[in-house]
């Protein structure tokens, strides 16, 4: 099962190359930054925690997990509709209804610049039209994921109240927004907006806080000298890998760039 949203900073290359880094057994799974859901659709855990500050994303896992069908039709409509007009007047009229919205997520997900998010100072969407015009993907079960997300209970809100619910034998995988400057994939002042340097050490402390309830932690960051010492300090197990990032819109901003793989437990040898 593969994630149904494209989102900056998905995880699909962590599944392809790091799986074996996730336990293979735990009680319950708790993600604070959910966004594409990758490693939860690979884990499909029996019971899970997601959450993330973004409501418009956390409002579209909502959608689907309550009415998969509506949202179908919906998008059928929104691919019959699919033109360079449609897709400005869809981003600028949001449906009052949860279904209405979150189809309207994925429509405009699926048809954006790069399947980027981003909104205005209004909080309103602003990502132009990219030129893909699939919106219905071939052999994609809107019921299957529907059936998965029933297991999990989906919270909008800050990282830390989730984290703090973990305890032990959980799996918390933690993927946060990357606010230092490792490499320029355009996001770095977008992002520093969403998540600052004071979250970034107060999410260091939830984990290990966590870890020592006895969860199992999981957690992708910047590999930066100063988060280095924050997780080494608090005995964290850290590894650092080399990744491409495709996400600049410009080509020669695209570059292989290291990542730091943060767990509690020492990696197999």
């Amino acid at each position: 099962m593969h994630p149904f949203l494209k989102w900056p900073g998905g995880k699909r290359w962590f599944i392809q190359r790091h799986a074996d880094l996730l336990p293979k057994v735990f009680r319950k799974y708790v993600e604070p930054f959910l966004g594409g859901g990758a490693v939860f659709f690979h884990l499909q855990p029996q019971e899970a925690v997601l959450g993330d500050i973004n409501a418009d994303l956390i409002n579209t896992y909502r959608g689907i997990q309550r009415d998969w069908r509506q949202i179908e039709g919906l998008l059928e409509h929104h691919q019959r509709m699919h033109s360079t007009e449609y897709y400005y007047l869809m981003r600028n009229v949001v449906p009052e209804d949860l279904i209405g919205q979150a189809a309207r997520m994925l429509y405009l997900n699926r048809t954006c610049f790069n399947g980027i998010y981003r909104v205005n100072l209004k909080g309103e969407f602003n990502v132009p039209k990219g030129g893909k015009t699939a919106v219905i993907i071939e052999g994609e079960s809107f019921e299957a994921i529907s059936e998965l997300l029933k297991r999990a209970e989906l919270l909008c809100g800050d990282f830390e109240p989730l984290i703090d619910q973990a305890e032990a034998g959980d799996l918390v995988f933690v993927d946060p927004p990357y606010t230092v400057r490792h490499n320029n994939n355009g996001f770095i002042k977008y992002n520093e907006k969403l998540f600052t340097w004071e979250d970034q050490e107060r999410l260091a402390q939830a984990l290990g806080r966590a870890r020592d309830r006895g969860a199992q932690i999981v957690s992708t960051n910047a590999n930066y000298s100063l988060l280095r010492d924050i997780y080494r300090d608090l005995g964290f197990y850290l590894i650092k890998m080399s990744r491409f990032s495709a996400i600049s819109a410009k080509a020669e901003s695209r570059r292989n760039f290291e990542e730091l793989i943060i767990l509690s437990h020492p990696p197999k040898t």
